[in-house]
């Protein structure tokens, strides 16, 4: 879930179902790849909006980086975005939003900018043992952030969390079930079915692409969440708003949908994992 979705109602609720994404720019990034799951659920509640996606590849993963690093390249990638003229912007991974979303809402005032975390709120309502595991990089589990979440929305529940160190990693190779992944994915499974959770919180937006992994090495019986339709929901709810607020300006910008995707790593690999993983085609760009 996002911060502001826990806000309460919206002026634009009423016209957000309706709305698909016209005259607007959405910009999302993410350390690497993982955030492709989120890209897929907006594109899917807007497929009118134009998006651009930032793939950090280069330096990723950044659940392995430090804060300073983390911050500096995510202030880097804002101003990238910003300059394009996005109407908003998804920080489509939980260490970027943990260590960097207060300094870049700071920085840009002025523009909608969505975060991803942990979707312990949800998970607590669901569970019906009152335990829930959260998969998350060790980064996200020591933040400041994510200590505020369980707090508040913990619920009384029993928290079991589980560092995934060397997963998000691996996933960017590209490949989906290979031996590596699938020991890295029972490694990180063992304590919470020893936990005896029903719930599990997928706290990298890396995990949902091996989700399948998960559910085999916890059992049919484990609930798996994740926070990427919310994300979407809570974004369009945002760029509603302000496509009327322009429309009433007089401002217009053709849209079709259409996807830009750059990285700082290997543009080509992006492009080939966003059309192997999800169907999506997109123009492909390096990172200046």
């Amino acid at each position: 879930m996002t911060k502001a979705s826990a806000s309460g109602h919206h002026a634009s609720d009423a016209i957000a179902p309706l709305f698909e994404g016209a005259h607007t720019h959405i910009g999302v990034f993410d350390s690497g790849l993982g955030g492709l799951s989120v890209l897929r659920a907006l594109h899917a509640r807007l497929p009118q909006a134009d998006l651009t996606y930032v793939a950090d590849s280069g330096n990723a993963p950044y659940g392995e980086r430090d804060v300073d690093f983390i911050v500096a390249r995510s202030r880097a990638i804002c101003d990238f975005l910003a300059d394009r003229q996005v109407d908003a912007i998804v920080v489509a991974c939980n260490t970027a939003t943990a260590a960097a979303i207060h300094v870049l809402r700071h920085a840009h005032p002025g523009l909608p900018i969505i975060g991803v975390e942990p979707g312990v709120k949800p998970a607590a309502a669901q569970s019906i043992n009152k335990r829930i595991g959260v998969l998350a990089t060790p980064s996200t589990l020591a933040s400041d952030k994510y200590k505020r979440l369980i707090e508040s929305h913990g619920q009384g529940a029993v928290i079991v969390p589980q560092a995934c160190p060397g997963l998000a990693k691996e996933i960017e190779a590209g490949q989906l079930d290979t031996p590596a992944l699938r020991d890295l994915v029972e490694r990180f499974a063992q304590p919470l079915r020893e936990a005896q959770v029903d719930t599990v919180v997928l706290g990298c937006t890396h995990y949902p692409f091996v989700a399948p992994l998960f559910q085999a090495a916890l059992g049919s019986d484990v609930t798996i969440m994740d926070t990427a339709e919310a994300v979407a929901q809570h974004t369009a709810r945002l760029c509603a708003h302000r496509a009327t607020a322009g429309k009433e300006q007089g401002v217009d910008h053709k849209f079709a949908g259409n996807i830009h995707l750059f990285s700082s790593g290997d543009p080509q690999h992006l492009a080939d994992v966003a059309r192997h993983w999800l169907g999506l085609q997109g123009q492909v760009s390096p990172l200046p």
